[in-house]
């Protein structure tokens, strides 16, 4: 397995950092990070023991020990005495708390999510347009007419789905692994509101979305950035009221019954 070496810090001139000083510890947790990606290891995986590890990133233990402690410490790996070293679940105190706290059916708390929904989503469209190579542009049309199908057949399970590939397609496009992890989170706030509040349907016309689907994946395909945003600036503004609308509506419904 190859890595790379480690480079020389920048530095005062006649410092160690000059001289391409690093502390062992350093370049151990840089090459079990990297020894993660390039494995393709998941959150949960097992890496190899301490004395394993050191071998094949040509280490020495006790460095490599050290390593383990200091990326533990930051939440990156998990050692479990007499089981061995995992890589560790994220824990994001922000989307923990987002998610014990998130109302789906609280109008205000939907609001917040559509601000946020439109903020960040509109970014994303831009930088699709941007930076998407032809088989994410496939994978955004495609999710586009899956949903239009979906629509054509009243079909509010099928289109809720294409719906959050499109969206995951689009944050996938950026190229940016932070917006893409975003939009997933995003998602899934989004499906508690469809599922709890909405009862598993769809605020809306569903063929209105699926059109505005079309335009936005076809902006995208076209490198338009601006536009593009636009679009998915009014795709989210148009998602709000209606499903603003809708809950209000159950709102109401529900208070009515209760007092009959």
């Amino acid at each position: 397995m190859m890595m790379r070496s480690p480079q020389p810090a920048p530095g005062v001139p006649g410092t160690q950092a000059e001289a391409g000083y690093r502390p062992g510890y350093e370049v151990a947790a840089e090459r079990i990070l990297e020894y993660i990606v390039q494995k393709g290891l998941e959150p949960g995986a097992r890496l190899p023991t301490e004395k394993d590890l050191a071998s094949v990133l040509d280490l020495s233990r006790t460095v490599v020990r050290e390593a383990v402690k200091i990326l533990s410490a930051l939440g990156r790996l998990s050692v479990e005495k007499g089981r061995g070293i995992f890589v560790s679940e994220p824990k994001n105190q922000l989307w923990t708390d987002t998610f014990s706290r998130f109302l789906p059916t609280d109008p205000a708390r939907v609001g917040e999510l559509f601000e946020f929904r439109r903020y960040a989503e509109t970014q994303t469209s831009r930088l699709a347009a941007a930076h998407a190579n032809p088989v994410q542009l496939r994978a955004i049309r495609e999710s586009a007419q899956q949903s239009a199908e979906a629509a054509q057949r009243h079909d509010h399970e099928a289109f809720t789905q294409a719906d959050e590939a499109f969206h995951k397609a689009i944050g996938d496009a950026t190229g940016n692994a932070f917006f893409s992890g975003l939009v997933d989170a995003i998602q899934r706030l989004q499906r508690q509101v469809t599922i709890v509040a909405l009862a598993g349907g769809a605020a809306g016309p569903l063929v209105t979305a699926a059109e505005q689907h079309r335009e936005i994946a076809e902006a995208i395909a076209a490198g338009e950035q601006e536009q593009a945003a636009v679009l998915m600036n009014r795709h989210i503004d148009t998602t709000n009221q209606q499903v603003q609308r809708e809950i209000r509506h159950r709102l109401f419904l529900a208070d009515a019954e209760g007092g009959a």
